[in-house]
């Protein structure tokens, strides 16, 4: 059965009536290769209250532009917390990104951009939902990225099973984990505590609002089947540009032009062929080139062509190139088009050297994404599941975070 969702970048849950919730913006065609993370090479930061936060930006005008960084607390459902910035931050934020850099010896001229925090201007002081915003010299937004702090008083451990539904039997993974409070004093577990589940770090298919199925002293136990099941989808297609000159398997051929440009060989569609494991980073992405030793500033920009058959179960649907490179952006950019000569949907994006994750959604004439028509859907596939454990006791202004967990399905059991 195939994985119909609708593209949902709202979490409709908000307390306020006009709360406004706060989404993630994508930037403009001139900035490229956002990489925001932690400690972890994982591509959204997780990370416990005063440890490191690397945002890298690239600007291909390459004119040394100002940008500037805002930092807004979240609740729970993302929406704005009652905290004064006083009350989250110590320090300003709205400064200046002064930590930039020109390309050294590229074809494509750019400005890398770095912003570490904390930093000597600002550093956090509650933990929680965060969202950074970073805007130009004019006061507009040109992205924002979310992250999380926490704190770990409590302690969460899962194990990932096969849906006991029969109808998705070989199709879903189920979540099933505890909370284990001792030590941390929780009156009302189904008032105080709420979870977050997140696949892959991907915010729309995430799971929320999930009650304690019932408590065994100190600890909570979630064994829910379908509240907490996902759709495994496949293992990310992948592909590496850190030779410029060389094809590796998945590069068909190379040609120089204004730029390298690399062409991909055509994927095929997998929804009906066997699940084939083959190892991949869970749709994210790592800069590297062997032409310099600085991947930041050497590091190349090329053309990638991506293919992918046309087939009448498309029809008029439209097709979509994402990652965690575009941040899963369903926009223009990422659009696949038709070439009737080769008859296959084609796209061309400009991307910095490296090792990528990709796969390819569709999205119907009704609005409705379907994630996993091109790639399938496995319960064998390998996913990892983040697990966020908020709290808020009576009377206080906004939802802490008091815990993480994170389960693997590699090693997924009935």
């Amino acid at each position: 059965m195939r994985f119909l969702i609708k593209q949902v970048l709202l979490v409709f849950c908000a307390t306020g009536l006009f709360a406004q919730v706060q989404e993630e913006v994508n930037p403009p065609y001139h900035i490229k290769t956002v990489i925001f993370k932690g400690p972890t090479e994982d591509q959204f930061p997780v990370v416990q209250l005063g440890e490191n936060i690397l945002l890298e930006f690239d600007d291909l005008t390459a004119s040394e532009q100002d940008y500037y960084y805002k930092i807004i607390h979240c609740d729970y459902d993302w929406t704005p917390s009652q905290l004064l910035k006083s009350q989250y931050l110590v320090g300003m934020d709205n400064q200046r990104i002064i930590n930039y850099e020109n390309s050294y010896n590229t074809l494509q001229p750019y400005s890398n951009y770095r912003l570490t925090l904390p930093n000597e201007n600002v550093r956090l002081k509650v933990t929680g939902n965060y969202v950074l915003e970073i805007y130009n010299s004019y006061g507009e937004i040109q992205f924002s990225r979310r992250f999380v702090v926490y704190r770990n008083p409590v302690s969460v451990s899962g194990t990932v099973k096969r849906s006991r539904d029969f109808n998705f039997l070989m199709e879903k993974q189920v979540v099933q984990f505890y909370i284990n409070t001792a030590g941390f004093p929780v009156v009302n577990p189904k008032r105080e505590i709420k979870v977050a589940i997140i696949q892959n770090h991907f915010w729309p298919t995430a799971r929320y609002d999930i009650k304690p199925q019932f408590t065994i002293g100190t600890e909570l136990v979630y064994k829910y089947d379908q509240e907490t099941s996902f759709y495994g989808g496949n293992e990310f297609l992948n592909f590496d540009t850190k030779d410029l000159r060389s094809p590796t398997f998945a590069v068909s051929k190379i040609e120089f032009k204004e730029l390298y440009h690399h062409y991909l060989f055509p994927n095929e569609y997998r929804y009906d062929q066997s699940y084939t494991y083959f190892p991949d980073i869970n749709g994210d992405f790592v800069v590297r080139t062997l032409q310099g030793e600085d991947d930041s500033r050497e590091a190349e920009y090329s053309k990638v062509h991506f293919s992918l058959p046309y087939s009448n179960e498309i029809g008029l649907d439209n097709v979509f190139v994402i990652g965690k490179f575009n941040n899963y952006d369903l926009g223009e950019e990422n659009k696949m088009v038709f070439n009737p000569e080769s008859g296959n949907m084609e796209l061309t994006l400009t991307m910095k050297q490296g090792f990528y994750n990709y796969k390819y959604v569709v999205e119907r004439s009704d609005g409705n994404i379907d994630l996993n028509y091109v790639s399938g859907n496995f319960h064998f596939t390998e996913n990892n599941y983040l697990i966020l454990v908020y709290y808020r006791d009576f009377g206080e202004l906004y939802d802490s975070i008091i815990g993480i967990g994170s389960v693997n399905s590699r090693n997924i059991s009935n």
